[in-house]
């Protein structure tokens, strides 16, 4: 098998690694929010990650030049096959062990870690670590920080504003994926009448479903939560979208030149292959975005989205390597801070796991490039 062929099938795996590991995160806020059920979720993330991933050939060009590794090493090293191969293989393994682990990783980050570790083995004295810092480093360190601080005050601006509507709140329970009942003011554990029928449920004490808050009145003519669900749709979409934009490009540029298929083919080969990782690997990682970071109302998910989307999207056009995983994140505790409900032994795990990515990736790159470099 030629070098060629061998880095190509590489970068798929590293486009089935990252959707395995990123595909749901676009609709974790709908998924935990029970707006929607999970098959529903991944589908509508698997469709907007493509349509982000086909559009990233004309819009995020810039990432394609930034994830060559063009001035972190010399030429000659960053435009051989044995590097880039080497830097596929660390990347991919180390984003997939996290995925199998249920940690919501940055594909980004697992990036720059090999090109960092394969780097370091082709260029020794010669790597630019002042490249790294600057160019990626940087943007990964401070993308989740400024998410989660434009959410901490963007909440209760937008709660305030809601309030200015005349819209309030009632007490449902969840009775399936999207359907929700509102009952009547009894807590949690005692006799509650749904709304609209005749039907009673008794539950016992423990095994009552969470009572979830959903939006009461009009907006403009519309009714307020019917257009919270349809904005949530549309916002998730977007980071799904944008997701698809940023880091479709950055595992283009593995291949890029170095196989005869052209950029659109290269593309589509690979969106295909984050789409299939996002079908068959990805609900570990799912439930911990989901689930476990924090608990969100519907108009709190949907600010975590819109500010995730807003920024992926800028920070794509600029060519900067942002890792959609850490400002979703970043937004979601954001969220969590605000209202109160952060899980903090889970986003420690998770910021943990951030760490580690780096120097495991630096060294699968690292071991790969010997090995690679062995074949020759």
């Amino acid at each position: 098998m030629s070098f060629s062929v061998m880095l190509f099938v590489l970068v798929l795996f590293v486009a089935y690694a990252n959707g395995a590991n990123d595909n749901f995160k676009g609709v974790a806020t709908l998924f935990g929010a029970n707006v929607i059920d999970y098959k529903a979720a991944i589908t509508l993330a698997t469709v907007a990650t493509l349509a982000g991933a086909l559009v990233s050939a004309w819009f995020a060009g810039a990432l394609v030049q930034a994830f060559s590794g063009k001035g972190l090493a010399p030429d000659a090293i960053v435009e051989s096959n044995q590097f880039k191969l080497a830097v596929a293989a660390g990347a991919g393994f180390t984003v997939l062990l996290a995925t199998k682990l249920g940690f919501p990783v940055s594909t980004t980050h697992g990036l720059t870690g090999a090109l960092l570790g394969a780097g370091f083995m082709a260029a020794g004295e010669n790597l630019n670590l002042h490249q790294l810092g600057h160019s990626f480093v940087l943007p990964l360190l401070v993308s989740p920080v400024f998410a989660a601080l434009t959410v901490i005050p963007l909440y209760p601006a937008a709660r305030w504003l809601t309030r200015k509507l005349g819209v309030g709140r009632q007490t449902c329970v969840c009775v399936g994926p999207g359907r929700f009942a509102p009952i009547a003011a009894q807590p949690c554990g005692s006799a509650l009448d749904i709304a609209g029928s005749t039907l009673k449920i008794k539950i016992a004490l423990g095994e009552a479903p969470a009572c979830i808050e959903k939006y009461d009145g009009l907006v403009f003519g519309f009714i307020a939560q019917k257009l919270v669900d349809r904005l949530h749709f549309v916002s998730a979409a977007a980071v799904s979208f944008a997701r698809g934009l940023n880091d479709t490009p950055k595992i283009v540029a593995l291949a890029f030149g170095a196989t005869a298929l052209n950029l659109n083919v290269s593309i589509a080969t690979i969106a295909l292959a984050m789409a299939i990782g996002g079908l068959l690997n990805a609900h570990r990682v799912a439930e911990t975005m989901s689930r476990k970071i924090s608990v969100m109302r519907d108009g709190q998910a949907l600010t975590a989205n819109l500010v995730t989307a807003l920024y992926v999207v800028f920070a794509s056009h600029l060519g900067l390597p942002v890792s959609t995983t850490h400002v979703a994140v970043g937004a979601i505790s954001g969220i969590g801070a605000a209202n109160g409900g952060v899980n903090r032994g889970t986003v420690g795990a998770i910021v943990l796991a951030w760490i580690l990515t780096l120097p495991v990736a630096a060294v699968a790159g690292a071991l790969a490039y010997v090995a690679v470099a062995a074949l020759k």
